[in-house]
């Protein structure tokens, strides 16, 4: 069972897990039941997942909580949520360490520590028995352990030299999403959310590679539009890209990323 506790910004609440399946899964349960702006944390996750339903790794003393919110949004500008979500994490971490510009946010909403995925976030949700949007923003970040069977580079806080405990990371994320969400303004200020994910932008003019269902697509990354999706220059083409796997490089480090 959780255990609920009082949290210091106003609307919100917070229930603590020592073990659970999944926080988003618990999150979303919350919504749908009516508590909005509820956060639901673990100390260990036994089914926690990524984009594209890939399993997260969740062993104890990293960071995972989930932010359950009832129609935060209409569904149109739902993905935008990724983004406010990456700019807050990406922000939070900057402020309990000093990793400084060695952090990086890559499209849409990763966080990098010395281009190594740092953290992982999974918005999930949808419409609810009475015609609610109800959304899970999940998010997990390496504190001290980090997987070493990715198809990509992965580190930790820890491994780079940054200890930090997972409660006061989550102190300083709660802040920073409250207040990235109050920019937002249900998506009328995405406009300031997009400037200052392109302030800490990885690979922004890079070679990429985007891996679709349909093939592979080569190009440059030049921008993300006023939707946030990618703005691929193949030749003289400019291709938008919602989803994808993409490579930096020639060949490059892979990390799945999709739009939301």
């Amino acid at each position: 069972m959780g255990v609920f506790v009082a949290a210091e910004i106003p609307g919100y609440t917070i229930e603590r897990h020592g073990e659970i399946g999944s926080t988003n899964d618990r999150a979303l349960e919350h919504a749908r039941a009516g508590l909005d702006k509820i956060w639901v944390t673990a100390d260990r996750q036994t089914g926690g997942r990524g984009r594209s339903g890939r399993a997260w790794s969740s062993p104890s003393g990293n960071l995972y909580a989930s932010l359950g919110l009832i129609d935060p949004c209409g569904s149109a500008v739902a993905p935008q949520l990724g983004f406010v979500a990456g700019v807050a994490l990406h922000a939070a971490v900057g402020s309990v360490t000093a990793a400084g510009r060695r952090l990086a946010l890559k499209w849409p909403n990763d966080v990098l520590l010395d281009g190594a995925k740092l953290s992982g976030l999974l918005v999930e949700g949808g419409q609810d028995g009475v015609g609610r949007l109800v959304v899970a923003i999940g998010m997990g970040v390496n504190c001290v352990a980090h997987p070493t069977d990715t198809p990509y580079p992965a580190t930790s806080l820890a491994a780079a030299g940054f200890p930090c405990e997972a409660s006061g990371l989550f102190g300083a994320l709660r802040r920073e999403i409250a207040s990235r969400l109050s920019i937002w303004e249900r998506g009328a200020g995405f406009a300031a959310i997009r400037a200052e994910w392109l302030e800490r932008a990885h690979g922004v003019g890079a070679p990429v590679r985007v891996r679709r269902p349909d093939g592979d697509l080569a190009g440059v990354f030049r921008d993300i539009d006023a939707e946030g999706r990618l703005l691929l220059a193949v030749g003289s083409e400019i291709r938008v890209i919602e989803a994808g796997d993409v490579f930096f490089g020639s060949g490059g480090s892979h990390e799945a990323i999709t739009k939301g």
